[in-house]
């Protein structure tokens, strides 16, 4: 049996990973489960799966998750510091979604173990890339991309040297407004915005994609994950969801990855790695049933997150950071219908024109960073 952690485990990601691991109870020992809070699903996936340990991040649930455990013999426990120490417990792979910043602390304890880590977390690349990296390098854990188009990159890069790459191509399905106008997407609301055409996600990164600052994240994620240089990286979109990414060679050769929209496919990849495993989908990919696969270039006068984040990694440092922190203020903004769709994009814009920090050295830089780029973005909020 391998021993296993989820970190955001009650997220869709967790959900995902643990409707694998429950087709396969014989091959998996599960170690810890966490949560934001949420502390009755929480407990019932801890006794379901037989967890040592059971941690809510925010420590008002703790009662509650302690009640719910009560007589299962499940350590419970909750607050930051709680979750930190829940990564630490040895597991042969972490799978590592929580969602924004508050997965940075947590991750980097995960890495800093030297085994496996399956990301699923996108803003620790990009807010803490050249930090994380190095703990990655220092510890020689094994980094295992989560998301499926760096998913993608990682199954058609295998058995292939770096130096051989011409492009890197991530693909993007242009979100649910990719057909609107920029007049249209003034008028955006968040109930439209959450309804992606492809995927179930949750709500912030479902905002992401209508902005396209999904794919700049996942950008600036490329660039720390595969070192072949910004200028080998570039995003097309491709409304089917059905391509994944592609892997240009140097002889003309290109690999591209292609599944179903189900998270359970990337996961899948990484907790079998090096191997493969089965997944339950309902429908296979059938490519006549399809038809055609489409492809356009990213329109970055209506979509402007993809310029944005291009400039981000070109500048390195503190810089992604405040992209990420702004980004998490304006989308939360929009979802309680305090700002317009279009005004997210125009206010990581104004807070990255006032904030320049210098590189952060370890995760507590990053943590400063991000907490200064926030007041910087709700300043911006309350003078527009």
């Amino acid at each position: 049996m391998r021993r296993i952690s989820v970190l955001g485990a009650t997220g869709s990601i967790g959900a995902s990973t643990l409707d694998l691991i429950r087709r396969q109870p014989e091959a998996w020992d599960v170690v810890a489960l966490t949560a934001h809070g949420n502390a009755q699903a929480l407990a019932a996936l801890a006794r379901e799966f037989g967890a040592k340990i059971a941690v809510v991040a925010d420590e008002a649930w703790l009662p509650e998750l302690r009640e719910a455990l009560a007589g299962s013999g499940i350590e419970a426990a909750g607050g930051e510091a709680a979750l930190v120490e829940a990564a630490r417990v040895p597991a042969d792979i972490t799978v590592a979604a929580i969602v924004g910043c508050a997965g940075l602390a947590p991750t980097m304890a995960a890495i800093e173990q030297g085994r496996t880590v399956a990301l699923a977390n996108k803003e620790a690349l990009v807010s803490a890339g050249e930090v994380m990296t190095a703990a990655v390098a220092r510890h020689g854990t094994t980094l295992l991309p989560v998301d499926s188009e760096h998913n993608a990159i990682f199954q058609c890069l295998s058995g292939n040297a770096h130096k051989d790459v011409r492009w890197i191509t991530l693909t993007a399905s242009g979100g649910p407004f990719r057909d609107w106008s920029l007049e249209q997407l003034h008028t955006a609301t968040p109930e439209q915005a959450v309804k992606h055409p492809n995927w179930s996600m949750g709500a912030k990164i479902s905002v992401d994609s209508a902005t396209m600052m999904n794919k700049g994240l996942e950008f600036i994620e490329a660039y720390h994950l595969f070192p072949v240089g910004l200028e080998r990286l570039r995003i097309i979109v491709h409304p089917q969801s059905i391509i994944h990414s592609m892997v240009e060679y140097r002889d003309g050769s290109t690999l591209a990855q292609l599944g179903p929209s189900d998270m359970r496919v990337p996961i899948a990849s990484c907790l079998a790695w090096p191997a493969r495993m089965d997944t339950p989908l309902a429908a296979q990919l059938d490519l006549a049933a399809i038809g055609q696969l489409t492809f356009r270039a990213p329109d970055e006068e209506r979509f402007p997150a993809t310029r944005l984040a291009r400039q981000v990694a070109q500048a390195g440092g503190g810089i992604p950071a405040v992209l990420n922190a702004a980004n998490e203020v304006a989308v939360d903004a929009f979802l309680n219908g305090r700002i317009g769709f279009t005004r997210i994009a125009a206010m990581v814009d104004e807070v990255l024109g006032r904030y320049a920090p210098p590189p952060p050295a370890a995760i507590e830089d990053v943590h400063a960073v991000d907490a200064q780029a926030r007041r910087a973005a709700q300043a911006v909020m309350e003078m527009a």
